[in-house]
This record gives structure tokens, C-alpha cells and sequence, in this order.
């Protein structure tokens, strides 16, 4: 997305905090008296129109602004929604609708036929809702949106799948603390979690080691405990973005995919390659004739470590272009956040062509 559009959704997303505020005081505080005293032609303040009228424009930016977004805490967000919308729902049941009656009343107004502020029903409306979403987003399923290419040829940039909350206990929202144990990683489990340098964030990658196995990583081979995970490469990739690629299938616990490599160090361009369908790429180049500014990626050719207690090895499928568990250590198991399941639905905006149709409902293997 071009940057002079994002930081115009950033602004006007920070501006939803005092419109928003406006318009809240206003419909919930002021608006029900000015009725009464005036009817329904009552005069608004200027600022106060420009704020209603600014409403829509500003809960758009948020929108895009959270569906774009990959360090939000949507837990966090989910929780301020259910709080705020069931405290106004509350205090205007308790204190402020039995206010208005009263008032109703002394205007020689019906009290049933008093107008009920906006806010308020919509709070009653979302509130449900709100706690509904939460509960499932939070003990059961979670949607999350593929940011990177770590995963290829499993997972593409842009794809939306769904991840099993309880796969591995349930935790509590924002905290993450676990209330019960529900199962435990297996080999080869595509995975969901929390880097521990980076806890603002959800990464993906499979799990390659449990704790105590001794993993061995050799040009892109695992070795588990002394015994090779069955890999064999079947034929070449090239999608216009990677170019001259080898796929190969792995077999890891029960778990039977594919996995993308490159034999050499594998180049890379600053520049997506003219092939390329999408915007944000940059070019990768295995062998051949690579462009004149292609420079070797950086990557472990070995690592040999054994998994920590309470500890899980990651790596993605696309091995010599994946940031995992072989750069910067394990992921603890207080940092796990569930078992992908299933792609529901495909769609890179910075990719030409659009959603990508066939993809969607795959088993992610």
C-alpha cells in the first residue's frame, strides 16, 4: 500500500479517539435534553456537526487500519470493545435512561416515547456480539493473515487461515496466561506463537524439534535425535518472484509436505524481478545467471542444538528464506498460540490478479 495512503489511515484513525468522544458526549449527554426542550429541529454546534459528519470517515480508517495491521493486539482491542460497550450499556440502564424518564415526564412526555441516544444501542446491540467474538477468537478459533513468505510453497503471502486456540491450552486474552492443558505440539505441526523478541506479534512457522530432541540442520536437511527426516527433492519452482528453486517433500511426525530450497546461496535483489506479479517482493535467485545486483542471502548452511525443556524448534518451508528457530533460538512454550488448521480465504493486495480463489478451504498440511 503506498505510504502517503498509510499514513493517511494512521491519521485519521488517531482522530476517531476525539471525534469519536464528541459524538459520544454529545448523543448520550446533550442530545436528549436539547429534544426535549426543542424538538427534533434542535441546533447542533457547528464543531459537533463537522464531528458527526466526520464519524464515518475515521471508523473506515480504523477498519483498514486493524486489517492491515501485523503488531495489533486484536485481544486487547476485542476486550476494550466488550468492556466499554457493556459499561455504557450498564451505567445507561442504571442511571441515566431512569434520568431521562424523569425528564420525559416533567416535558409532558411519554416516557416510552422518549428517544433512546444512539450510542446506547448500539452498545446494547455490540455488547453480545463483542463477548461472543471474543470468547471464540480466544478459547477456540482465531483467523490470521499470512504476512511473509517464510512458509512457500505451505503458505503464501496473503493467505487467511484459521488457527485451533485449544490445540495447545487455553489461555487467557492479553495476559496468554494458560488456565488448562489441552495438548502439546506435535512434529511437523504447522504452528502459531509469539517470537520472544518480538511478544507484540504472531509468527508461523513448523515445529522441527520438541524438548530434549537434539536437531541437526545441514543444507537444509533435519536430522532428529540421529535418524534423517525423509526428504527428496521432486522437481524445480518458479513463480516469477523466486526463480530456479527446487521442491522437495518431507515427511515430519505425521505430517507429509512440501518444502522450497536452493542448493547454493540463494541471491537475492532489492528489486522484485520483472516476473514478478507483486509490488512488495524482492527478487530471489537460485543459480544460474542471477541480476547484476543480486547478493547472496545470508544463511545458516548448519545448526546443531538440542530443544530446551519446555521449549519448541520452528523453522519455516521455505528454507533459505525463513527468519526462525536456527537465527535466534527457541520458542518457549508460555509463547505458543495454536495449530493452523485450514486457508479460508487468499488475498495479497500488493499481488496482481487478486484472491487467489483455489486456495481457499485447503488443509494446511
Amino acid at each position: 500500500m503506498p505510504s502517503i495512503v498509510m499514513q493517511l489511515i494512521i491519521v485519521l484513525s488517531w482522530l476517531a479517539i476525539p471525534v469519536g468522544l464528541v459524538c459520544f458526549i454529545d448523543d448520550w449527554l446533550l442530545r436528549p435534553t436539547r429534544r426535549l426542550k426543542a424538538g427534533e429541529a434542535a441546533a447542533r454546534h457547528a464543531l459537533i456537526r463537522f464531528c458527526y459528519r466526520a464519524l464515518p470517515i475515521v471508523v473506515v480508517a480504523v477498519v483498514l487500519r486493524i486489517f492491515i495491521s501485523e503488531t495489533l493486539n486484536f485481544s486487547a482491542v476485542l476486550v476494550i470493545i466488550t468492556a466499554v460497550t457493556g459499561l455504557v450499556w450498564l451505567i445507561d440502564a442504571l442511571l441515566l435512561a431512569p434520568r431521562r424518564s424523569r425528564a420525559a415526564k416533567a416535558a409532558g412526555v411519554e416516557p416510552a416515547a422518549r428517544i433512546e441516544p444512539t450510542t446506547v444501542d448500539y452498545a446494547r446491540s455490540f455488547f453480545p456480539v463483542a463477548i461472543v467474538v471474543l470468547l471464540v477468537r480466544s478459547f477456540l478459533f482465531e483467523p490470521f493473515r499470512i504476512p511473509s513468505d517464510s512458509m512457500m510453497p505451505t503458505l503464501l503471502d496473503g493467505d487467511f487461515i484459521v488457527v485451533e486456540k485449544f490445540a495447545y491450552g487455553l489461555r487467557l486474552p492479553i495476559t496468554h496466561t494458560k488456565i488448562l492443558s489441552t495438548g502439546e505440539p506435535h512434529l511437523g505441526d504447522v504452528a502459531v506463537f509469539r517470537p520472544p523478541f518480538k511478544p507484540s506479534q504472531d509468527w508461523i512457522k513448523r515445529v522441527v524439534g520438541l524438548p530434549g530432541d537434539h536437531v541437526v540442520v545441514r543444507d537444509d536437511r533435519i536430522t532428529i535425535n540421529g535418524h534423517k527426516v525423509p526428504f527428496k527433492v521432486t522437481g524445480t519452482y518458479s513463480d516469477g518472484c523466486y526463480e530456479h528453486m527446487q521442491i522437495a517433500t518431507e515427511h515430519i511426525g505425521t505430517h507429509v509436505h512440501q518444502a522450497l530450497l536452493c542448493p547454493v546461496p540463494l541471491e537475492v535483489t532489492q528489486d522484485p524481478l520483472p516476473t514478478c506479479p507483486r509490488a512488495d517482493a524482492r527478487g530471489y535467485f537460485c543459480g544460474g545467471n542471477p541480476p547484476p545486483d543480486a547478493l547472496p542471502l545470508t544463511e545458516p548452511r548448519l545448526f546443531d542444538r538440542t530443544v530446551p525443556p519446555k521449549a519448541y524448534m520452528m523453522m519455516g518451508d521455505n528454507r533459505d528464506n525463513s527468519d526462525d528457530s536456527r537465527f535466534w533460538g527457541f520458542v518457549p512454550q508460555k509463547d505458543l498460540v495454536g495449530r493452523a488448521t485450514y486457508i479460508w480465504f487468499n488475498w495479497d493486495i500488493d499481488r496482481k490478479g487478486g484472491p487467489i480463489w483455489s486456495r481457499i478451504g485447503m488443509k494446511i498440511k
